[in-house]
This record gives C-alpha cells, sequence and structure tokens, in this order.
C-alpha cells in the first residue's frame, strides 16, 4: 500500500516494473546520474546521453531514448551510486569502464561547462571503476583539463 503511493508520487503507473539492473542499464544510469549532479538535467546533456547509448548499442535515436528513460527511472529509484558502479566494475572489462569514463566526459561537458559537482562525481567515478591513474589523465585531457 505505501510501496503504491510512493509510485504514484513518482508517477509510475502501478504495473510498470523496471528492468531487473545490468551492467548495461547501471552504465547508462551513471550517465543520467552525472548529468543530473548539478541539480540540472539539461538538453544537451539528455541528447548526449542519446547519442551515446544509440553508438554503444547500435540502436536508433527512438530506441536509445527509450533506454535513456528506463535508465532515468533506475537511477531515481537507486539508493546510492556505489550499486552502479560495483555492478559495472563487477561485469564490465577494463576497456569498456575507461569507455564509459570517456561518456562521462562527454555528458559532463555536453553543456560546455564543468560544473564543480560534475567534476567531483567524475573524481569518485574514475576511483570506483578502478581506472588507473594514467587513463584518469588522459581522459580528462581529451574531454576536458588541458584539451
Amino acid at each position: 500500500m505505501i510501496a503504491g503511493f510512493f509510485d504514484r508520487l513518482r508517477g509510475r503507473k502501478p504495473e510498470e516494473e523496471l528492468p531487473e539492473l545490468d551492467a548495461r542499464l547501471a552504465m547508462g544510469a551513471l550517465l543520467v546520474r552525472l548529468a543530473k549532479a548539478d541539480e540540472h538535467y539539461a538538453f544537451e546533456e539528455i541528447a548526449q546521453i542519446d547519442k551515446l547509448i544509440s553508438d554503444f548499442e547500435d540502436m536508433n535515436a527512438i530506441e536509445a531514448a527509450k533506454l535513456r528513460a528506463t535508465c532515468e527511472k533506475l537511477e531515481a529509484d537507486a539508493p546510492d551510486t556505489e550499486t552502479f558502479t560495483a555492478l559495472v566494475q563487477d561485469n564490465v572489462p577494463y576497456a569498456a569502464r575507461t569507455e564509459l569514463y570517456g561518456a562521462l566526459w562527454q555528458v559532463s561537458l555536453a553543456d560546455r561547462i564543468l560544473k564543480p559537482e560534475e567534476e567531483v562525481f567524475l573524481s569518485e567515478i574514475s576511483k570506483a571503476l578502478a581506472i588507473r591513474e594514467a587513463d584518469e589523465a588522459a581522459t580528462a585531457a581529451r574531454y576536458g583539463r588541458g584539451a
């Protein structure tokens, strides 16, 4: 009964079930969580997430937008970022994690401004995903600092 009340507050219909969280969805949810880190979920960030999902998953724009919408719902229900990063680190090879880290940078700069909240998030995520210091520095130089 209480769960149904919270679902209605969140705008979710009672029969609307979210899929089981997997590495792909966790990665998408991390992109959404980064975009929301500064309390402003900008159109440019949403468009960048859709493009990245489309590229990574080889989807058309509509499929990517639907997957992002699912990731938004999962992100909203998630208790903490640690859940996502643990799933990703346990189930995604290192090369894909570094690619995800680059994607996170692209989303953070989609609105052309790296906000302090986003920079903190990027730093925490690189550690949580066990990104090597040299790879972290190269990615930051490519997309952000020193680019």
